[in-house]
Order: structure tokens, then C-alpha cells, then sequence
């Protein structure tokens, strides 16, 4: 028989930066997004017109939408890097793994000053970044 261990209370870095989904009709989800999510203390932080963001303090659910959506659509899944270096090596060894490059690691100054993200599309056709909002340009 096996137990499970005691859930621990997280401590440091969580594994999922943010996670997004799209929609067919970005309207209507933002509209049903924006009554749920208020409910439980989280609102609309950023509004990109195809994308939005929501959060308390951050936006770390995303709502996007996209020309040619169809039924089955792609998750957009970021994972938590302690620097720029791992979000480099994460970026080596997805594309060792066989995904695809959506986007070679760099600045995001468009999110904010210090994001810096890359972006691969795994084996299941979704989107999976890696992101670390503490770097500097060049970092």
C-alpha cells in the first residue's frame, strides 16, 4: 500500500509561473472571467485585446484568442526559472527533446522591464514556457 506523503506548505519558487487558455469567443470569456474570478478576490490586470490577464497582484491566468481558432486548442503553460541561464537551458533541452521553437529565449519588455521568457511547442502541440522576471538586459 502506499501512502502519500503530507502535503508541505510551498516554500521559494512555485512550478507554474502562469497558465493561459484560448477561446473562440474571447468576449464572452472575459465577460464569464471577469464575474467568476471576482468572486474569489482576482480581476482583469491586463488587456492585450487578444489576450487578458488575470490575477491580484500578477496575471497569472490568461485568456487569449486567436484568427483560424479551432476546437482543439493549445494551453499556454509557463514554468518558473530561478534566472535567464535556466530559461536558456530549458530552451536546449526541449529543443533536445524534440519540440518545436515558438520563441528563442529573450527580453519581453512588452510584459514588464525584466521578463525574460522562451518558448517551444511540446509534443501535444502546446505551448510551454519557461520565464524568470529578475533579469537584465543581456543577463
Amino acid at each position: 500500500m502506499v501512502v502519500a506523503a503530507e502535503p508541505r506548505v510551498r516554500q521559494g519558487r512555485r512550478v507554474i509561473d502562469h497558465l493561459g487558455i484560448n477561446s473562440s469567443d474571447l468576449a464572452a470569456a472575459t465577460s464569464f472571467y471577469d464575474k467568476v474570478l471576482a468572486v474569489l478576490g482576482h480581476r482583469r490586470l491586463m488587456d492585450f485585446g487578444v489576450a487578458v490577464g488575470y490575477g491580484t497582484d500578477k496575471p497569472d491566468f490568461w485568456v487569449s484568442t486567436f484568427a483560424g481558432i479551432g476546437p482543439n486548442r493549445e494551453v499556454h503553460v509557463a514554468f518558473t526559472a530561478p534566472n535567464a541561464a535556466h530559461v536558456r537551458a530549458f530552451h536546449i533541452a526541449a529543443l533536445d527533446a524534440g519540440a518545436e521553437s515558438l520563441h528563442e529565449p529573450r527580453m519581453w519588455p512588452e510584459y514588464h522591464s525584466h521578463y525574460y521568457g522562451a518558448f517551444v511547442r511540446d509534443p501535444e502541440g502546446n505551448n510551454v514556457e519557461a520565464v524568470c522576471h529578475n533579469a537584465n538586459d543581456g543577463d
